[in-house]
């Protein structure tokens, strides 16, 4: 917003979401989504763990660690989409294909992972691998909205904003993930987080997981 200093005019940005009210109704639609949801979505988590334990070797559920709110280290939790030593894998593929370590130094992810099952593949498309992080937001760790949380080597990508926008708690889904997801670069990344908090509001909270869902259907971006 436009603001007099002292008969300078000036821009002044704020954060709508450090204000306790906010947080509140904010924590209120989170669970009211989850209350309202949950016939239809616990059925569906049942299904998928007995898909995942029956078709690769390893655990239904992967626990990976991430940055949240105020840089303090969260757990995200998500179906296991890869086979078990997938870590140890991962090194030898970047050690041995120079394409494939630069993609991942960008983006953090490849688009085509040769580590992820059948089964993972499907959940990673239609993003059903990320539903276990709503128990995240029933534990208040993470929101439906929010900046999504990254993990440490990616701090260095926000530069001087990293405090600003992980001053709040991270979410499910938001600004980055409505508009293109992996087809989008850090520095636009970070424009629509900065953007998300200084205008929050009930309504563009609703907007986005309406636009979410559209996302989710027509599986833009993802992999």
């Amino acid at each position: 917003s436009v603001r007099n200093f002292g008969d300078i005019f000036g821009f002044s940005a704020s954060n709508r979401l450090t204000r306790p009210f906010n947080l509140f109704i904010k924590r209120c639609i989170d669970l009211g989504i989850l209350f309202l949801s949950s016939p239809v979505i616990l059925p569906l988590v049942v299904l998928i763990a007995i898909l995942v334990k029956c078709t690769s070797k390893g655990k239904i559920f992967y626990g990976h660690k991430r940055i949240g709110k105020n840089g303090k280290e969260i757990t995200a939790w998500k179906f296991r989409s890869m086979v078990v030593d997938a870590d140890k894998r991962l090194q030898e593929l970047l050690e041995k294909n120079p394409e494939m370590k630069k993609e991942w130094n960008e983006n953090q992810k490849l688009e085509h992972d040769p580590r992820v099952t059948r089964i993972g593949e499907f959940l990673r498309k239609t993003s059903l691998d990320e539903l276990p992080q709503l128990f995240n937001i029933l534990t208040g760790s993470m929101s439906f909205v929010g900046p999504r949380p990254i993990v440490e080597n990616e701090k260095k990508k926000y530069g001087d904003k990293f405090r600003y926008i992980f001053s709040v708690t991270p979410g499910l889904s938001g600004m980055w993930q409505i508009s293109g997801r992996s087809s989008t670069g850090y520095e636009e990344r970070i424009m629509l987080d900065t953007y998300y908090l200084q205008n929050w509001s009930i309504w563009l909270d609703i907007w986005i997981i309406l636009q979410t869902c559209v996302v989710v259907v027509t599986r833009k971006g993802a992999y």
